[in-house]
């Protein structure tokens, strides 16, 4: 059996909000916060506006967008994966989804031995 192993996903509902900002704001980027402003909220944003630094760190993609996270957030959360869902109420005061009544919520599993040591050695390449 192959284990399909990502670090970062999305649920339906988080899917059609990313179309939904999509269509308003064109292409998109997430961001993982590391508390500051928003607490620890996924944050959408116009694909480049945030600029990328060196210690950012490409999780995957959801629904097509890029998601990145600090390198110092990674290493909190290098033991789960992120599922990125959505909730009613304010997001971010600087992301996307705010106006729509809805915002992105980062809820985590942790990963299983098993794809803890898939993930080792296919990010050891």
């Amino acid at each position: 059996m192959t284990l399909d192993i990502r670090r970062v996903i999305c649920t339906p509902a988080a899917a059609e909000l990313i179309n939904v900002v999509r269509a308003k704001h064109g292409p998109v980027m997430f961001h993982q916060s590391g508390g500051c402003c928003d607490g620890s909220a996924p944050m959408c944003y116009p694909a480049g506006e945030l600029q990328i630094g060196d210690i950012d760190r490409l999780l995957g993609e959801i629904n097509g967008a890029p998601f990145y996270i600090s390198g110092p957030q990674f290493q909190y959360w290098q033991h789960t994966q992120l599922i990125i869902d959505v909730v009613s109420g304010t997001g971010g005061m600087f992301s996307l989804e705010g106006p729509e009544g809805k915002r992105f919520l980062t809820r985590s599993r942790l990963f299983t031995d098993e794809e803890g040591q898939k993930l080792a050695s296919i990010e050891k390449v």
